[in-house]
């Protein structure tokens, strides 16, 4: 069936749908990993995008039911050149296009991806719409044009949980909080966690840490967090633009004052706000699972994988120790607190997907906990 992907700058791609009907719009932009589509079709960082893939063919390993990084498929849409229908995987439970259909998100293909990345990287990430009902693409341009712009768009509500949880073997379990009183099971460091779109990769690297972990919604405040008696406080990642949280920001100035905290991707955005920092939006993001980071102290090179369209600026802040950069565009990829134990990453190093080169952030979280709990 014909689908037309339009661009609110007029430019438009025709190809084909792979799964079905449908119409949705959302922000378009490109990720350059060769594999891993279904970390990346679950990761609740892709709420409310469009998200091509660069490599030309995907869906050639299938799907199973172990490597999700959340309950359901996040993105808005999928682009890619050519769809494998019959993938070859030990592992594999489902097709791509019998995945999507399930969580009913349109796939499309078809279309010039080279083409399509090489337009937004000259001219930025921008709405677009996907649409297999239109056939006029000037009406789906117009569709796109309606679309609500990423900055300023807070997409953490859509996807942060209505309960506190916590990890098992056997994926989240609700818990019950009542008078604002938590019963922690363990002699283990305990820390609450922020889901703002969390991963679940990065839970279970938290608990090897030997950490007991309490998951919370993103609108817990900060009174509700300290009656819980935590040690330290972990601030995930999430979709959307971390200057439309002012709520949250403020939630975390006052923490900050009190207990350690570490974040990953929207978690470091926030944190270096309530710093005293600004954020702006990149003209087309990281998307990828090669991104080249400097360690700035040890002058260490990481491959990263990452997922952002905005980025944070600490450099006028004193107290701010910048740790790590990126060696494509020299923007913030990671930074320290000078006083307080404080310590954030813009990239992703629980790597699903990606390289393991990062991994080594979770336990320099928990050495700073537990160095915390020994002063």
């Amino acid at each position: 069936m014909q689908a037309i992907l339009a661009l609110e700058d007029g430019h438009f791609f025709e190809g084909r749908t792979f799964t079905g009907n449908g119409d949705i719009g959302g922000e378009v932009i490109f990720n350059t990993g060769m594999t891993g589509y279904q970390e990346i079709l679950t990761d609740p960082s892709y709420k409310q995008q469009l998200v091509c893939m660069t490599y030309p063919h995907i869906g050639n390993y299938g799907l199973n039911y172990s490597d999700v990084e959340s309950d359901r498929v996040q993105v808005a849409g999928f682009i890619v050149k050519e769809c494998c229908r019959f993938p070859s995987n030990w592992q594999s439970k489902t097709s791509l296009p019998e995945y999507l259909e399930q969580h009913n998100v349109v796939g499309i293909e078809g279309i010039d991806t080279r083409a399509l990345t090489k337009h937004l990287r000259l001219n930025g990430a921008m709405r677009g719409y996907i649409s297999t009902s239109e056939t006029d693409p000037e009406k789906v341009i117009e569709k796109a044009r309606e679309i609500p712009d990423m900055q300023g768009l807070n997409l953490v509500d859509k996807v942060t949980p209505n309960t506190p949880y916590i990890w098992t073997d056997n994926g989240p379990q609700p818990v019950t909080i009542q008078d604002n009183t938590y019963i922690w099971q363990s002699e283990k460091p305990k820390i609450v966690v922020y889901d703002f779109g969390i991963k679940w990769n990065i839970l279970r690297l938290l608990t090897e840490q030997d950490l007991e972990i309490l998951v919370v919604p993103a609108f817990f405040s900060a009174e509700q967090v300290k009656s819980l008696n935590p040690d330290g406080i972990f601030l995930s990642n999430g979709p959307g633009d971390p200057a439309a949280l002012p709520d949250i920001v403020h939630n975390i100035s006052l923490l900050m004052q009190e207990f350690p905290i570490g974040g990953i991707c929207l978690g470091h955005q926030i944190l270096g706000l309530a710093l005293g920092g600004r954020s702006y939006k990149l003209k087309f993001g990281h998307h990828g699972l090669n991104h080249p980071v400097r360690e700035l102290s040890g002058n260490k090179i990481e491959v990263s994988s990452q997922n952002h369209g905005f980025c944070v600026d600490v450099s006028d802040l004193e107290d701010v120790q910048e740790t790590h950069i990126n060696l494509n565009d020299l923007t913030l990829e990671g930074f320290v607190h000078k006083n307080k134990p404080i310590r954030a990453i813009q990239y992703h190093p629980e790597a699903g997907p990606g390289p393991h080169d990062s991994h080594y952030f979770f336990n320099s979280f928990s050495g700073m906990i537990r160095s915390h709990l020994n002063a």
